[in-house]
């Protein structure tokens, strides 16, 4: 019951819609049905996916994880060694089925997308890849993880996504994505200096970076604001973002740990433009 309990808080429960969502929601558009690979994918997407990413971060980001103060509840678990290699078979072998049965109703384009997303998730956190630890590809990498079952819902029910629509959409929430793992990075790049890990916030430092993340999400909400119909209205979600930014233009290196309060914010206002999102998509034509 302690193992299991550690990966419940290792796959983030509170985040599990983020990613089941946006594939249901894009598959469910582009083929009009609730059948047994929408549920499978987005139970996938929901619990398997999750573990899989989280947990994998946890196990390799062990050592660093012990002088972050975050971790240890709501933000992430403190993943005792003893469960590490628990934790990546478990994750492992409890996506495998999932995958192979989205490989097999799918098609070639879905799958080798549906790889794509694995393997980014994979590769943020792996020992020998460590994604996360290259500036601006670990924004991208993060970004993806979200956009990507997106992407792959749309793939599966067969909607092109070279469509103007669907590419300035998806092109908004990557700029989406990438900001709010940017403005994340900032609160651990004490932390991060401790440990010797590099992200875009250890780079860039964490007054650009805060900068950075309000650009990222202006030019997303611009972008919104080119949609066709009522689905402009999706940019009004992204105000409360560029509030909660702008609020740390001032922040410096050394104060880092006060973009805090802002990223805590962002774990519920995801739930706002997720609202918001969703009664667009379900409003009349």
């Amino acid at each position: 019951m302690k193992l299991v309990s550690r990966l419940v808080v290792s796959s983030r429960p509170i985040s599990w819609i983020n990613t089941a969502f946006p594939f249901a929601v894009a598959y469910f558009l582009g083929t009009g049905n609730i059948d047994i690979t929408l549920i499978v994918g987005a139970f996938f997407f929901l619990i398997p996916y999750n573990l899989l990413m989280y947990g994998v971060n946890d196990v390799f980001d062990y050592e660093s994880d012990l002088t972050n103060p975050r971790k240890g509840g709501l933000e992430g678990a403190l993943l005792e060694p003893k469960y590490h290699a628990a934790t990546l078979w478990i994750s492992t072998g409890l996506a495998t089925p999932f995958v192979i049965y989205l490989l097999v109703v799918g098609s070639r384009f879905s799958g080798a997308l549906l790889l794509l997303v694995i393997f980014s998730v994979v590769a943020y956190s792996a020992k020998y890849l460590r994604f996360k630890e290259i500036p601006v590809l670990d924004s991208f990498t993060s970004a993806l993880h979200f956009i990507g079952p997106m992407l792959f819902g749309l793939a599966l029910a067969g909607t092109s996504l070279t469509s103007e629509v669907v590419m300035m959409a998806s092109i908004a929430f990557v700029l989406w994505g990438m900001a709010s793992h940017a403005f994340g990075a900032v609160q651990d790049i004490r932390a991060d200096k401790d440990a010797n890990i590099a992200s875009i916030a250890t780079f860039f430092g964490a007054r650009l970076t805060v900068k950075l993340a309000f650009g990222a999400y202006l030019l997303a909400a611009l972008m919104l604001l080119g949609l066709p119909g009522r689905f402009q209205f999706a940019a009004l979600a992204a105000l409360p973002y560029l509030f909660v930014t702008a609020r740390e233009f001032g922040i410096t290196d050394e104060t880092c740990e006060t973009a805090n309060r802002g990223w805590k914010r962002f774990i519920w206002l995801n739930f706002f433009a997720g609202a918001i999102i969703s009664s667009l998509l379900i409003g009349p034509g």
